[in-house]
């Protein structure tokens, strides 16, 4: 089927984004009712949420897979094409957030009217900023008890350091909600029918008119910052027009100089056609979006491209998924420039090889509809990319049209767990089971522990890994006996050293020789491995450059302190010296890797442990207890906020206190308590734990 080829001035590209439960799904299900994309909205907690499609997201009531869907909203007599994405809130998917967020122009954060903004919030937050995303908020829930847009609006202002621009006023809060103020149109909304798909527009009532004028005054205040001349006629008394504000509001979300604030309650179907009206008036078309950076991969020369049919075809593969039924990948990607066709051949440039697109869909949740094309600014599924993972380009095959876009990065994980087969059966699987899985989430890691013979996964806390687990079992028959759940320590050093190793073998006929001769030093939190060449003079062949590189970095890779890998190490290469008949590749690797475990040994090495930031939330007559805890797992107690009738204990604590706890505050609090935890940084293991890591890594 020939999709209907929108103009891009009429696609909007959005998804909806947030902390766990602030309401995302249930926004998304009220987006595909109203935009007649569904025809009975589908409940979270009723475990019936369409873009929820996964056994395990029904059951659990979260979203654990950014669900894609396409569909269509009238807004003044046009119509627009949405692509809309809904992402996960919990920290443990939160790579699907950032791929999701690497593909899309614009976002919806919703925010819960009770809480305001959640540690979760604020993650997405700096993920949006990192990758230039504008956004409008939609402070959601605004019938719940304790609700208040004001604080929800102070703590965007303070928390998230972003301007906030009203546009709505809320009548009414918890049961007594009633309508919204709309501060452009300066007229008073309602919404009726069982579905709440009957808007009625009526004048201010008395009682709200002055908070009205009070609230319109210091939205064009912020307003006018975007717009020069708009400022210009404020100050000299004369009032915007209502396109002049919409124009001037689009100019300032585009810009991301503030952010439009819109509320409701998308549980009791309040506000949500505004929230569609106002991403088309303010988030970007991909017209709006600077031009695609990218290299040519034929000379790393610097090329840009635009949104447009007419320029090479260029995309990013943003999300694969696997078929347990053996119908191959489907990989999702966003088309920057170009278009391309059912049957195409194209160039994985990041891998170097040719393959067909057998089949284009466009998707509805887990649903799919064959579409013949999918042009520049939309977002396309296809099938036949076996080589294709997170991250690829794929781009015209035309060695003057190549392009290489540049990929996402992923957070490293932070959590560990052994499993085995149970049986022989399960051993043949498990390796199709896990190779499937790893190629859909880049946040798995997958490695085999030849002490023990187990298979180890890394992922990013334990629910991650218990849904892959599940997982293995629904999707792959794949039954496995599952160890604790373990930390996934980091080595590093500390202080300069040097180091010189030679590597030399005689036994009989032609030997072996490699003299390498390093300097390392601390790179610096978070940059990872670096590694400088700066020989002179031909002291060490070019080819053999590279071999002590790799020594290098598999020695690092293994760890040197007790076998968790080293990060942030620079190491640069001084000196060295060959045999013209005995040098090969592999004496100069070994001889990398003899240097470095020598250097290491003399620059402070240290062991590193993930430290999490947790947010608990509990009732007054708890918080004592919590505190007390959270010191006796040595956690850095950050801050206590009041919540309404509870207080909100924000901490760092290292990860290895905190399994099981979830069950110990359930205990504490006799169940009243709840908590968020995501990764905040690597820290030093204090050296008494450090020890005991290394005297049980030696007993092994």
């Amino acid at each position: 089927m020939a999709p209907k080829d929108y103009p891009l001035s009429h696609v909007r590209n959005f998804g909806i984004i947030a902390h766990i439960d602030a309401g995302k799904t249930t926004t998304s299900e009220r987006v595909l009712y109203y935009t007649g994309k569904t025809y009975k909205i589908g409940e979270v907690h009723e475990g019936a949420a369409t873009m929820d499609y996964m056994e395990q997201e029904r059951e659990r009531g979260i979203t654990i897979t950014a669900a894609a869907t396409t569909c269509f909203w009238d807004r003044s007599g046009s119509e627009y094409q949405f692509n809309l994405i809904d992402t996960p809130g919990h920290i443990d998917f939160t790579v699907e957030v950032q791929r999701s967020l690497r593909v899309l122009d614009g976002g919806v954060v919703v925010f819960d009217a009770v809480a305001g903004v959640e540690p979760q919030s604020e993650t997405v937050w700096r993920q949006a900023d990192k990758y230039g995303v504008p956004r409008i908020c939609f402070v959601n829930k605004l019938d719940r008890m304790g609700a208040t847009l004001t604080k929800s609006v102070t703590m965007i202002r303070e928390r998230l350091a972003a301007k906030p621009c009203v546009l709505h006023l809320n009548d009414g809060t918890e049961g007594a909600f009633k309508g919204i103020v709309d501060l452009i149109e300066m007229d008073y909304v309602t919404f009726h029918g069982t579905m709440g798909d009957e808007i009625m527009r009526e004048p201010i009532p008395d009682y709200l008119v002055a908070d009205a004028k009070v609230a319109r005054a210091a939205m064009i205040e912020v307003v006018t910052e975007a717009d020069d001349s708009l400022l210009e006629k404020y100050l000299n008394g004369e009032e915007p027009t209502k396109p002049e504000l919409k124009e001037a509001i689009r100019k300032g979300t585009l810009n991301k100089i503030f952010f439009p604030v819109l509320c409701g309650s998308a549980l009791k179907n309040k506000g949500v056609q505004l929230v569609l009206d106002a991403v088309v008036d303010y988030l970007p078309s991909p017209l709006e979006r600077p031009d695609t950076e990218a290299i040519n991969p034929r000379n790393d020369e610097h090329i840009t491209r635009k949104a447009d049919v007419k320029e090479p075809f260029a995309a990013l593969v943003f999300k694969v998924i696997s078929d347990p039924n053996g119908m191959g990948k489907l990989a999702f990607f966003r088309v920057y420039s170009g278009r391309i066709n059912t049957g195409d051949t194209v160039l994985n440039s990041t891998k170097g090889k040719t393959e067909r697109l057998s089949r284009l869909y466009q998707m509805h949740a887990n649903k799919k509809e064959a579409i013949d094309f999918v042009s520049a600014g939309n977002i396309g599924v296809a099938q036949g990319l076996k080589d294709a993972i997170t991250g690829d380009t794929i781009c015209d095959p035309d060695p003057n049209r190549q392009t290489l876009l540049e990929t996402i990065q992923f957070p490293e994980p932070v959590v560990k767990l052994a499993i085995e087969p149970k049986s022989q059966l399960d051993q043949d699987k498990l390796g199709k089971a896990l190779r499937a899985l790893s190629d859909e989430d880049p946040t798995l890691h997958v490695a085999m522990d030849h002490e023990t013979g187990q298979t180890t996964l890394a992922g990013m806390g334990e629910l991650h890994l218990d849904v892959i687990v599940d997982r293995m079992k629904r999707e792959y028959n794949v039954e496995v006996r599952v160890g604790k759940p373990m930390v996934a320590y980091r080595e590093t050093i500390t202080r300069p050293a040097k180091a010189r190793e030679v590597f030399k073998r005689q036994s009989g006929g032609k030997g072996q020789f490699g003299d390498v001769s390093i300097e390392i030093e601390p790179n610096g939190t978070g940059k990872g491995f670096e590694f400088i060449n700066k020989t002179v003079g031909g002291s060490i062949p070019k080819e053999f450059i590279k071999p002590i590189e790799a020594g290098i970095r598999e020695a690092l890779e293994g760890g040197i302190i007790a076998g968790y890998p080293m990060v942030d190490v620079l190491v640069e290469l001084v000196d060295g010296s060959f045999h013209e008949v005995d040098s090969s590749e592999m004496a100069f690797k070994i001889a990398g890797s003899l240097a470095i475990k020598a250097a290491v040994a003399k620059a402070a090495g240290v062991i590193m442990e993930p430290v999490m930031r947790v947010e608990v939330i509990v009732p007054d007559d708890y918080t004592g207890s919590v505190v007390g805890d959270m010191n006796s797992r040595r956690g850095m107690i950050q801050s206590i906020e009041q919540r309404g009738n509870a207080q909100a204990v924000n901490t760092q604590v290292p990860l290895s206190e905190m399994f099981g706890y979830a069950t110990d505050l359930r205990g504490m609090t006799q169940g009243r308590g709840n908590f968020v935890m995501e990764f905040d940084h690597y820290a030093t293991l204090p050296r008494n734990l450090a020890d005991e890591l290394t005297g049980a890594k030696e007993k092994k």
